[in-house]
């Protein structure tokens, strides 16, 4: 049986799209009994960006994709996953018809839902992937149309959600600049956060959702930190999923990560679900936010009830 040498895999590039389309919270505050005050007070949200009829989450993804393989100077991928929640068709997946439209017809292409988590897990999986030999080169995406699945006459849900995408390009390294990825499930919380019903609408629970954030979330990202065998004092710039930034900033101080390079794009994204960190994280980057080979702490938590996370390198 043929082995392969050890190895890991890096960070190549990054993109990300949103539709041209905002939405403010006085926009928002004439659909429902708010206002921008009550809206920033509980989440941090200024706008959203929201699809139009002529958005998808396959043209977001593709997008954020070309965005990421310019950037990575890479042409072709061997291997493509999209996480989202949202997708328009069950077959055939969303991976295949990105990986057509940006010239990698005949990649490994496969769809993976595991909601606001999805894209830690998807990145997990292709960084095992390339570990393993099975591929040299993976394009990763968390693309979401969520408000597609919004009741806009419930004021606590309607405020947070939004669109978008992001992507990586992941390739073969000699060391590993993507960490072991720590995952898991809290079956307590499985009805906290859903998208079904008839029609199938987005609801959750928040305060069992903050109560988690604030007193679970941090120990789970410090088991992310121990798995990669770093400590917070090595760490960059924190990524969290994007959902409120009420559960940022005191999951930023319960890691002692106040002096950190800390992504707060929800403030000008909304929550975009398996896009919002790649999505943020994308921005800050090509802003010239970001370090070169900054070390990064990657988490995201939600619906399912999932989290997962990782700790990777920014392109060098």
């Amino acid at each position: 049986m043929k082995t392969s040498a050890p190895r890991g895999s890096a960070l190549l590039g990054l993109g990300h799209f949103q539709p041209e389309k905002t939405l403010t919270n006085d926009d928002i505050s004439q659909l429902v009994e708010t206002s921008d005050e009550w809206i920033r007070t509980r989440t941090g949200i200024r706008e959203r960006h929201v699809v139009t009829e002529d958005d998808t989450v396959l043209s977001m993804a593709t997008a954020a994709a070309r965005m990421a393989l310019a950037d990575a100077g890479v042409g072709t991928v061997d291997l493509v996953i999209v996480a989202s929640t949202t997708t328009t068709h069950r077959s055939p997946s969303t991976a295949a018809r990105v990986a057509f439209e940006v010239g990698s017809a005949g990649a490994g292409a496969f769809d993976m839902n595991s909601a606001c988590s999805g894209f830690e897990y998807a990145l997990g999986v292709a960084d095992q992937a390339i570990r393993a030999g099975s591929a040299e080169t993976a394009l990763v995406v968390g693309a979401e149309a969520l408000t597609r699945f919004t009741d806009w006459t419930d004021r606590s849900t309607c405020v947070l959600t939004a669109d978008g995408a992001g992507a990586v390009v992941l390739g073969a390294a000699e060391e590993p600049h993507v960490s072991t990825s720590v995952w898991g499930s809290v079956p307590g919380l499985t009805e906290a956060v859903r998208i079904d019903g008839d029609p199938q609408l987005f609801t959750q629970d928040g305060r069992k959702i903050m109560r988690w954030a604030l007193t679970e979330a941090a120990d789970r990202a410090r088991d992310v930190l121990a798995a990669a065998d770093v400590s917070i004092d090595d760490i960059e710039v924190l990524a969290f999923h994007q959902a409120n930034l009420r559960i940022i900033e005191p999951l930023v101080s319960a890691l002692g990560g106040e002096d950190k390079i800390v992504i707060t794009d929800v403030e000008l994204s909304g929550n975009t679900s398996a896009a919002s960190v790649p999505l943020g994280l994308s921005k800050a980057w090509h802003r010239g936010d970001l370090p070169r080979g900054a070390r990064t702490l990657l988490f995201g938590f939600g619906g399912g009830f999932s989290y997962a996370g990782q700790v990777v390198d920014l392109p060098a």
